[in-house]
């Protein structure tokens, strides 16, 4: 196959990689704008595209970014590739920044506070020293909960164990939902700023590709006419 790869990358080099890119954050910036904007597509759809792709990223959609991005582009009437390119506006330098706005904001339009317990059925399983460090649970321990209640929940299935959900309660209630409606407002100006910016940067640069191409073929017919009449000019013609 022509595009296969010569070394087969292992899981470990994939998943280093999707956190520090060979070549780095700013080459990879750099391939994704000229694969944007070489896209064959209408100006329009390609910055519709680009808009869906960067508002996903302020969802908590983690590992669905792709898929998430592909439905709204779909709605909107946006560029598909251009969407799934887009999504890197959210990567692992961008991802702190963007949780930490989203977060804020959405425990302002909830009228939460941060690290508060929401439930009384959680307040009790805290009292009851199910999660005396509740209050102290960082967000990186919020999500290693939720992950680790679904794996236990998994098991539970084909075992005796009974099914727990605390953990994962705390983690929808304090991160996914607040960073899911906070992520709303700042997901949809990121979103227009960058439509407004590329619409007319990928217009002016379709638009010198196409002049660029007419002034090839014109160049191409003048030589090749050129060709003929030098060959009709010789003797025996």
């Amino acid at each position: 196959m022509v595009f296969k790869r010569r070394e087969k990358r292992s899981w470990l080099r994939i998943a280093a990689e999707s956190v520090w890119p060979r070549g780095g954050w700013g080459r990879a910036a750099i391939y994704v704008k000229h694969r944007i904007r070489r896209l064959p597509d209408k100006p329009h759809r390609i910055a519709r595209g680009i808009f869906a792709g960067v508002f996903v990223s302020f969802t908590p959609f983690y590992g669905l970014h792709f898929v998430t991005a592909f439905l709204v582009a779909k709605v909107i009437g946006g560029n598909f590739l251009a969407a799934l390119l887009a999504t890197f506006f959210g990567n692992p330098i961008t991802f702190p920044f963007i949780a930490a706005i989203a977060l804020k904001l959405g425990y302002w339009i909830l009228g939460l506070e941060p690290n508060a317990p929401i439930h009384d059925q959680m307040r009790k399983s805290i009292e009851d020293g199910a999660f005396h460090e509740h209050m102290n649970f960082s967000l990186m321990t919020k999500f290693s909960g939720a992950f680790a209640d679904l794996w236990s929940n998994f098991r539970a299935i084909f075992t005796d164990d009974v099914a727990n959900w605390h953990r994962l309660g705390i983690f929808y209630h304090e991160v996914f939902l607040p960073f899911l409606v906070g992520g709303i407002v700042p997901g949809l100006i990121a979103g227009l700023i960058a439509y407004y910016v590329t619409l007319p940067l990928i217009t002016a640069y379709q638009n010198r590709r196409k002049i660029m191409f007419k002034k090839r073929l014109a160049e191409l017919r003048a030589g090749t006419a050129k060709a003929a009449a030098k060959k009709a000019q010789e003797p025996g013609s």
